[in-house]
């Protein structure tokens, strides 16, 4: 593996850095005290070419490799959660799933506006009854000659009242469990189709969150998104580009955990010193580096197999866990470092111990990866080829078929 970036990695870091700290960093206290950020950022990002960063070029996309997403992620985080996690959703969770599963008339009437920033997308899949169980969902969509009837309701939905297309998963066959569950594109201009926010969230308060609701909504037949049946294996590939970006975001939440942290050490004295040369504030400060290290190397690890084509289920898990678990506890020594200044807002640790949480819980709780890297090792869990993979980069005109 080469731990290299090419000069157009350098370059992408720099330009994303340089915009999350000016145009991201300085306003991030009033978008935290306003419940949402700027919808100007939508269009930066856009201009920034950032909306389509690893989808090749014949689509709309800047034909960028998957380690690039990751530094964009990275970057995004280290200035809020909500701005990687809008990229997470919008390319990570949807646009990557119709890279891998969509048709070419999909692609051309969703994926390429996505990729170009001209539309915002979003996922579908949790429900007030179904989170790590993803078979107790209760969405339906029954056929209805040329098109299909959904009704049900999602929750905990990133860009709930902001996207403009949804990948919905519900069942069209209860009998056969998860076997039986499909998905679906879905636009918010469908009759039948509403959303409502969440309010009151411990961390991430910029981003939009929230329910989706659908009421007899009619999807075209067209928009079914692979076979009917095959609901349940999309929903987890697609969690493996998910968790990539949330794995690769928790890098930024160290990376900004650390940075702050060490620029209080050498600001804050106590006792005629520094409080940097008290040793057990040391211990903290290597532990984040410690972290922040390990924590990036799985993740490029997972990109160096994204970029091949090769199936990474197991890797992904490893490394969204311990990226996740890290930040969560790199954010809290940070506040510990900050003393009772941590605990204001007027610095912004306390905003990164708030958002840390999240990402321990969602896409995988810190229980389920736990369980799922136990099962690999005792040989309980295996990776089955999927009839569809992410095509390998650079990009092939077909995907990879197998690992």
């Amino acid at each position: 593996m080469n731990f290299d970036f090419s000069e157009e990695q350098v370059m992408l870091r720099k330009m994303v850095r340089s915009f999350v700290d000016k145009e991201i960093i300085p306003y991030m206290q009033e978008w935290e005290e306003q419940g949402a950020f700027d919808p100007v950022i939508w269009k930066r990002l856009r201009e920034l070419d950032l909306m389509g960063v690893c989808i090749p070029e014949e689509y709309g996309g800047s034909g960028m490799d998957y380690n690039s997403l990751a530094i964009v992620c990275e970057e995004l985080e280290r200035g809020d959660t909500a701005f990687r996690t809008a990229v997470s959703v919008h390319i990570g969770l949807n646009s990557l799933t119709l890279l891998q599963w969509g048709t070419e008339e999909q692609k051309q009437k969703y994926l390429v506006p996505q990729a170009k920033g001209e539309k915002i997308a979003a996922f579908g899949l949790t429900e007030p009854g179904a989170g790590s169980d993803v078979a107790s969902l209760q969405t339906t969509a029954v056929r209805d000659g040329d098109d299909y009837i959904l009704n049900g309701s999602k929750t905990w939905i990133s860009l709930c009242d902001v996207a403009d297309h949804f990948i919905v998963f519900a069942y069209t066959d209860k009998s056969k469990k998860h076997h039986g569950i499909s998905a679906f594109i879905v636009e918010r201009t469908m009759p039948g189709f509403s959303s409502k926010a969440i309010k009151g969230k411990l961390g991430i308060r910029s981003g939009n969150t929230g329910e989706l609701f659908f009421d007899k909504l009619r999807v075209p037949k067209e928009n079914l998104l692979g076979q009917e049946g095959e609901g349940f294996k999309i929903a987890m590939a697609a969690l493996d580009n998910g968790r990539f970006t949330v794995a690769a975001g928790a890098v930024g939440l160290i990376m900004a955990s650390l940075e702050e942290s060490v620029k209080y050490c050498h600001e804050r004295k106590t006792f005629g010193k520094e409080i940097g040369r008290h040793q057990l504030v040391q211990q903290m400060i290597a532990n984040m580096e410690a972290g922040l290290q390990m924590s990036r190397l799985l993740v490029y690890r997972v990109g160096e197999l994204k970029n091949k084509g090769v199936r990474n289920t197991r890797e992904t898990s490893l490394a969204k866990w311990q990226a996740c678990d890290f930040a969560n506890k790199a954010a809290d020594d940070a506040v510990q470092i900050h003393g009772a200044y941590g605990y204001s807002s007027e610095y912004p640790v306390e905003r990164f111990l708030r958002n840390s949480k999240a990402p321990v819980i969602y896409e995988g709780t810190r229980e389920i990866h736990t369980i799922m890297q136990a099962e690999y090792v005792l040989g309980y869990r295996e990776d089955k080829p999927l009839n569809k993979m992410l095509p390998a980069w650079p990009y092939e005109k077909e995907a990879v078929k197998n690992s």
